[in-house]
């Protein structure tokens, strides 16, 4: 294996943070390049400050080295369709550009299952059209498809669809679940709860990151856990993990939605438009591609993986709440109106 530097952009975040790690844990010379330092960040792993969207930055970022994970991401509770399109898109774009003229050996695109939208049949598979939903899903769906217009002019870039991405450190929306789980309040259900909901695991995510990086050829993955099941599952399981007295409640689906979606245009809330399209909808991948081409097995399940993410909160929070994260996943997040929600469930 190449023993080049690895370029992460967005390794400040929450998932491209512990992408740095696993990858110094195999050796392998690593760089971040993001708008920010994280606080976390070893000595040894070179830092690039700057913005994605500025290609004279992205280029001196990519000096040296021969893979690029390309996780700088708008997420979905940033909620504006601006940032969605210049970095997702624009940004993504002089990403690909630079590493062409680099000649790089591997680009890795980390994009999402929100291309998929709500899809009309389950399980998802590569061949799935994509069909988006909002703003963010399109912006990831874009970058896609630069990615394809890339590989034309001899680029090697493969694409890595993950499903919603839990594990030890993930805050972000979760970080309000686990808060009123903490406290004992219900969590709620949109209907029946009986949505087929799948998540990966962060560590598991990294693991096929870094097995696509070491295989040549441009394709497509899918990544989810192997083991899942109902959303209404997945909370009531955790409830009884935390042991706190919280309980999962039903609430009527369609004016539920139609809420969500007036409370985040309205800056009520800190949901976004993809969080009221899929909570009580199903989406789950067939995974049968990348384990049979990288040899990936998922580790955790979602059981799993949503008690680690709580015990790894509980044991931290206090310091958490006082630290500035450098990502929307490694931050605290303010409940917004639904602190007012907790207390009529």
């Amino acid at each position: 294996m190449t023993t080049q530097r690895a370029l992460i952009t967005g390794g400040s975040g929450y998932f491209g943070s512990l992408l740095r790690d696993r990858l110094r844990e195999q050796g392998r010379p690593v760089r971040v390049f993001d708008l920010a330092d994280a606080d976390d960040r070893p000595a040894d792993v070179e830092f690039v400050q700057g913005d994605i969207r500025d290609a004279s930055r992205v280029q001196a970022a990519l000096a040296g080295c021969d893979t690029v994970h390309h996780c700088v991401a708008q997420v979905p509770l940033a909620k504006d369709k601006a940032l969605f399109h210049s970095v997702n898109v624009h940004g993504t774009e002089n990403l690909l550009r630079a590493a062409l003229e680099a000649r790089a050996r591997k680009v890795i695109y980390v994009s999402s299952s929100a291309v998929f939208g709500a899809p009309k049949s389950n399980p998802v598979t590569e061949d799935t059209p994509p069909n988006p939903g909002e703003a963010y899903g399109r912006a990831k769906l874009e970058g896609e498809t630069l990615c394809r217009q890339f590989v034309q002019r001899g680029l090697d870039v493969t694409i890595i669809r993950p499903r919603t991405i839990m594990g030890h450190g993930r805050l972000g929306i979760f970080q309000i679940l686990f808060e009123w789980i903490r406290e004992g309040y219900n969590v709620p259900v949109l209907g029946r709860g009986d949505n087929i909901y799948q998540f990966v695991h962060a560590d598991d995510l990294a693991e096929a990151c870094i097995l696509a990086a070491n295989r040549q050829g441009t394709t497509t993955y899918n990544c989810g856990a192997a083991t899942y099941g109902t959303m209404r599952e997945a909370l009531e399981h955790l409830c009884i993990h935390a042991k706190t007295g919280s309980k999962v409640r039903s609430v009527p689906m369609t004016p539920a939605v139609a809420l969500m979606k007036l409370t985040s245009v309205l800056g009520l809330s800190p949901l976004g438009a993809y969080h009221a399209l899929m909570y009580g909808r199903s989406l789950y991948f067939d995974i049968s591609k990348v384990q049979r081409e990288l040899n990936w097995q998922p580790r955790y399940s979602t059981d799993e993986m949503f008690a680690q993410s709580y015990d790894w909160y509980m044991a931290n929070r206090d310091t958490l709440l006082r630290a500035h994260r450098a990502s929307h996943h490694r931050s605290a997040v303010k409940q917004g109106i639904l602190s007012l929600v907790k207390r009529v469930l």
